[in-house]
């Protein structure tokens, strides 16, 4: 049994890191022969993984096709960014009741760098620091549940490959300050909700951003 699920597990790993990374595109479809010979499995571990992925919206079944990779239109990608900061004010007001001096030091050199990117122009970088930054709080998080259901979130998002702060450079300096007063805010000992609060409007404020783009 033990085998079986590492095999599942690592079928799930390959096939939803090439969606993420682009090297499966939306609407191509998943072989399930090809990725069975490749992690040197029985077609079942592979089937559970795809069901798995389709659970998470990043594959869709179709009749007489099967698994193909799911594009993320606009309306799922809003929709994303709303559940997202939801679950991301909640998931943030638990982690700053945990979180150590250590940790909000961490998150200051972050910052930080986000800042000197955005100096330098290196805009590239900036998507993957602000990752950190939120996800390094989420380490301070014991609801693993909840961690779990936010990076398969951030997984769709990041098929969009103009995701991030690609989309809307001008909303960068303002996260970056929204930062360090969430910052202030952990390192004051301020209420659970008013973290919360604060997280959850951080991330409406980047849908807003979003939406206001072109």
């Amino acid at each position: 049994m033990d085998t079986i699920m590492n095999k599942r597990q690592y079928a799930y790993k390959v096939i939803r890191t090439r969606i993420v990374d682009g090297t499966y595109s939306p609407g191509q479809r998943i072989v399930i022969n090809q990725i069975a010979k490749e992690v040197g499995s029985s077609h079942i571990p592979v089937r559970e993984a795809i069901h798995q992925l389709e659970s998470e919206q990043l594959l869709e079944f179709r009749p007489n096709v099967g698994a193909i990779v799911k594009g993320i239109d606009n309306r799922l990608y809003q929709e994303s960014l709303e559940v997202l900061a939801l679950l991301e004010g909640y998931a943030t007001s638990i982690s700053a009741t945990n979180i150590t001096a250590h940790g909000l030091s961490k998150l200051k050199e972050i910052n930080l760098e986000m800042q000197t990117m955005l100096e330098n122009y290196e805009l590239d970088k900036l998507g993957a620091l602000n990752r950190e930054f939120h996800f390094h709080i989420y380490s301070f998080c014991p609801n693993q549940l909840l961690i779990k259901n936010i990076e398969e979130t951030w997984g769709r998002l990041d098929i969009v490959r103009q995701a991030g702060f690609t989309f809307y450079p001008k909303r960068t300096p303002q996260s970056i300050e929204e930062h360090a007063y969430l910052i202030k805010l952990m390192e004051s000992n301020a209420s659970s909700l008013q973290i919360e609060e604060y997280a959850r409007n951080h991330k409406l404020k980047t849908l807003e951003a979003f939406k206001q783009r072109n």
